[in-house]
This record gives C-alpha cells, structure tokens and sequence, in this order.
C-alpha cells in the first residue's frame, strides 16, 4: 500500500516536471543537438590517446568506448534525474522553504529527489545507449544475455553510489548552507569517471575505486557487458553501493535533526 502511494506520487512529480518542459519545446531541439555536440566533444580525447597505440592500461578502443558510454548514460542520469531536485535543496535550507518539504505526508527524502526532473536530458541516455551499441559492432561481439543482466545490475549499484554520494554532499548543507561548491567541485570529479580504472596509477586508483568510487559507476559495468569482471569484484560492487545507500540515509536523517525551521 505504501509503495503504491510513493508510485504515485513519482507518477505525478514526473508529470509536473514533463509538463513543465514541454511549454518550452523548443528545448528539446536545443538539447538534442547539444547532447550530440557533447557527445562527440567527449569522444575528443579517447580518439587522441588511441591515436597512434592499439590499448592503453590494456584497453583496446572499442573496450574504452564502453566505458565512455556508461559514462555518457550515467551524467544524463546525474543532469536529468538527480542535480535538478537535489541541487535546489540548499537553497531551499537557506531561505526556509524547506519547512513546506517537511509538512508533506510523505518521506523528506523521496520529495526532494523527485521534486524536479530535466525530461530532455533522456536524449543524452539515449545517445550514450547508441554508443554502445557502436562499440559493440566496432568490437565485433555482443554481450551475452548473462553479461548484460550482470551489466544492467551493476549499472544499477553504480546509480545508487553516485545517488549516495549527493545526498550526503547536500545533506550537509543543514550544517554548513554554503555547499553550492562542493557540488559543482563533484561534478567536475565524475568527469574522470569516462576513464577505464585501470589508467589510474597509486593514490588516484585507491580514491576514485573506494573514496570517490568513479569505478562502480562506469568502468566495473562495462567489463560485465565486456565478460572480464569476476563474480568476486560484482559482489564488492553490490556490497559497496548498499553500504554508500545506508550511510547516505543515516546522514540525511541525522541532518534533519539539526535543521532549524525558518519559522522557530
């Protein structure tokens, strides 16, 4: 019963928001051919450092561009479904308007994660999706229907870390309001996340696998598409993106406890 109310109620923030952009749909035009813009602005670098070498950190191209997709599939995920809510909360804290969010019957959570989506940014999921169907047919192979169900449920550990990780970066602007940097400072970190792991050497492979886990998002994913990740690193991976959901949980119900109403 409880699940179908909160079913419903995404049903109807969705809509709100599709309504919402679509009184503009010009956007959609734009967007479209900025995500194609993007698109091909990030296969840039992946086609310089393949320019004259055959693998890099034992990644051929066609490998790579597996994981560039995952990554293309991810941050139309992060600019459509994730920074729109997520990143108007701070403000929220800061002005009070987020007493409004506590008075609703239902979880404060859940409000402010589905309280605003970007409906164009779906061009930019789908743009990642037919790149990896490119890099398939450029590899010669396609995933087995073992592979992609491993692929689709790492996929779906990798959105649950990053989902984490943001709660907990907003959940501290009950403490601390200005957070408006860290936020910005985060995104820019997940750009490293189109890079296989493997190109990272020391310090840097220890913080974007465990700190940061960048790796979970993009690259573990694509080596199960790929059939190269073992049953080992899939349950590390599943652990680790329920351990990144309870701490983000713990924090933002925490951080409600110190929140003080604009109104007290």
């Amino acid at each position: 019963m409880r699940l179908g109310y909160y079913a419903r109620l995404f049903g109807v923030q969705a809509r709100a928001s599709l309504t919402t952009a679509m009184q503009y749909r010009a956007d959609f035009l734009v967007q479209g051919l900025t995500s194609l813009y993007w698109l091909g602005w990030n296969l840039v670098p992946l086609l310089v450092l393949y320019d004259d070498r055959t693998t890099v950190a034992g990644w051929s191209f066609g490998a790579a561009l597996v994981v560039m997709a995952h990554f293309v599939i991810v941050r139309g995920i992060l600019e459509g479904a994730i920074n729109p809510s997520l990143g108007a909360v701070v403000e929220q804290i800061r002005s009070g308007a987020f007493d409004y969010t506590l008075l609703r019957p239902a979880d404060a959570q859940f409000l402010v994660s589905t309280a605003r989506f970007a409906p164009w940014r779906v061009l930019d999921v789908l743009g990642g999706v037919g790149l990896l169907i490119y890099a398939f047919v450029r590899l010669g192979q396609a995933p087995s229907p073992a592979q992609l169900g491993a692929g689709l449920v790492l996929l779906g550990a990798g959105l649950a870390v990053m989902y984490g990780l943001w709660i907990m970066i907003v959940a501290t602007a009950f403490w601390v309001v200005r957070m408006d940097n860290l936020i910005y400072l985060l995104s820019s970190v997940f750009d490293a996340a189109r890079w296989p792991a493997s190109v990272f050497r020391g310090v840097w492979k220890v913080v974007f696998t465990f700190v940061i886990p960048l790796a979970l998002m993009t690259t573990f994913p694509a080596r199960a598409l790929l059939g190269t990740v073992t049953w080992q690193a899939g349950i590390g991976c599943l652990v680790g993106a329920l351990l990144v959901s309870v701490a983000a949980r713990l924090v933002w119900r925490l951080a409600l406890r110190s929140y003080t109403s604009a109104s007290s």
